[in-house]
């Protein structure tokens, strides 16, 4: 009864109307901007590697980086560079900056 290419369309006109549907909900761009600022203010600290490229005319530096926060403003950063293993740490605590 139903033929192969039948089945292909009924089921491709199917995944259509699904993404359709379900694209098409009730969540705004104000409520996914409102959710996130909420999430952002409850956040309590993060903690984030990245590598950091540095090109100083035709020098280039690379350093690992490490970053660790909590709230109230309270940080640690480590810039590790890769050639030379040398390691400096920005720190802020209750007692203040330091380097």
């Amino acid at each position: 009864m139903w033929g192969e290419s039948m089945k292909k369309i009924l089921f491709l006109s199917l995944f259509v109307f699904l993404f359709v549907l379900t694209g098409c909900g009730k969540y705004s761009e104000k409520d996914i901007v409102k959710d996130l600022t909420k999430n952002i203010e409850n956040i309590k600290g993060y903690y984030l590697e990245a590598q950091m490229e540095i090109i100083n005319n035709e020098d280039v530096y690379e350093y690992d980086v490490k970053v660790s926060y909590q709230k109230d403003n309270l940080f640690r950063v480590s810039l590790k560079n890769k050639a030379n293993s040398h390691e400096q740490i920005l720190l802020r605590n209750t007692d203040g900056v330091y380097v």
